[in-house]
C-alpha cells in the first residue's frame, strides 16, 4: 500500500496523526450529541470539548516537530532533558530550568537551557527525538506553547523563550485578632 502514496504525504499523515485522531473523536462526540438524550447530549458535548482541546495541543506539537537534519539524539525521562551529540552533550533537571532561549550557531537553531546553578545544554532543534521537548516546555510554570511553536519555525527570531519567575518571599502578617 506505500506504493499508492506519495512519501511526502506518507510524511505528512505521520506528522498529523494526532491531529487526525483528535477530529475521529471530535466526529464521535457529534455523533453522541446526533444522538441526543438526556445522557448522550450532554456526554457529546464534553467529549466535543475534549477533542478541540486536544486535537490545538496534537496541531502545536506538530508544528514543533521538525525533519531530522542535525545529529545526536534528545532524551526527556522523568523530569530530565538530556542531548547525546557527537560533540557535545549532556542532561539537565526540568525542575531546575530557570530559562529556554533559542540561538544560532553557524546558521544551525539551537535550544539553549540555562539550570539555576549556571549549567547550560544545547540542544539542535532538529536533533532526532527534538519533538519530544515540546511537551517537556509545556509543563513548564508559565510557558506560552504558542511562543513555544513560533520559535521552532523556520526564520523564527532567536532570544528568550522562557524565563522562570522569581519566586515571592514567605511572609508573615501578624495581626492582633482586631479589625
Amino acid at each position: 500500500m506505500s506504493g499508492f502514496i506519495r512519501p511526502e504525504a506518507q510524511a505528512s499523515l505521520r506528522r498529523f496523526a494526532e491531529v487526525i485522531l483528535a477530529s475521529g473523536a471530535g466526529l464521535f462526540g457529534a455523533w453522541l450529541l446526533w444522538l441526543g438524550g438526556y445522557v448522550l447530549f450532554p456526554l457529546g458535548l464534553i467529549v466535543i470539548a475534549l477533542a478541540a482541546l486536544w486535537a490545538l495541543q496534537a496541531l502545536r506539537r506538530a508544528r514543533f516537530a521538525r525533519s531530522v537534519a542535525a545529529p545526536g539524539v534528545v532524551e526527556v525521562d522523568e523530569g530530565q532533558v538530556g542531548y547525546l551529540g557527537p560533540v557535545f552533550g549532556g542532561y539537565l533537571s526540568l525542575p531546575e530550568l530557570v530559562e529556554v532561549k533559542v540561538i544560532v550557531i553557524h546558521g544551525q537553531r539551537l535550544w539553549r537551557l540555562k539550570q539555576a546553578d549556571g549549567q547550560a545544554l544545547l540542544i539542535p532543534m532538529r536533533a532526532t527525538g527534538a519533538e519530544r521537548l515540546f511537551d517537556a516546555f509545556s509543563a513548564l510554570p508559565g510557558m506560552d506553547t504558542q511562543a513555544l511553536v513560533e520559535a521552532v519555525e523556520d526564520g523564527g527570531s532567536e532570544g528568550l523563550v522562557w524565563k522562570r519567575g522569581s519566586r515571592p518571599a514567605v511572609t508573615l502578617t501578624l495581626t492582633s485578632g482586631r479589625p
